[in-house]
């Protein structure tokens, strides 16, 4: 019976991945209740293969630049603005996904960190909520973080620049 039980769970698995490539989707997770004490939890992802387009995009289509471009520029301007791309700074802590930027624990709570605050490796940045699931961004490194490129509430694409840490 475990068996027949397990052979169905791949087969779940398998029609998970199906539709996550038919729909054009990064993750999917679903519990599977069987009993009581007995169910399955199965996360299905895959790398978004747009990170390269994403990247290119600007440089290769002048359509797709003034859209891609504008929410950097106006924090570019903002800050000290060498004119580099912030995603190329060592620093530079960039969204491991697409999601909502929440730079506080829940509302009327003070943010993470701030501009000029030390940060050590592995304290908790910022929250970006993906699919109702709220993920904890980790500082890569230590240091002080100089530049912070995203608001409270906005949306972030896989790979862009969130504040840099020097």
């Amino acid at each position: 019976m475990p068996n027949k039980s397990h052979d169905t769970d791949v087969a779940f698995i398998k029609a998970l991945a199906e539709l996550l490539n038919d729909n054009d989707l990064t993750e999917l997770q679903v519990k599977r209740e069987y009993g009581d004490h007995d169910s399955l939890n199965v996360r299905v992802s895959r790398k978004q293969e747009v990170i390269g387009q994403v990247a290119m995009a600007p440089a290769a289509a002048p359509v797709a630049a003034p859209a891609a471009a504008a929410p950097p520029a106006a924090p570019a301007a903002a800050g000290a603005g060498t004119g580099d791309d912030p995603a190329d700074h060592p620093g530079a802590v960039t969204s491991p996904m697409v999601g909502t930027v929440y730079m506080q624990a829940e509302p009327g709570a003070p943010n993470f960190v701030s501009v000029g605050d030390q940060v050590k490796e592995g304290y908790t940045l910022l929250i970006i909520e993906a699919m109702k699931t709220m993920n904890h961004i980790p500082a890569s490194r230590s240091g002080t973080v100089k530049r912070i490129m995203v608001e409270d509430g906005a949306a972030v694409e896989y790979g862009a620049p969130l504040m840099i840490i020097e």
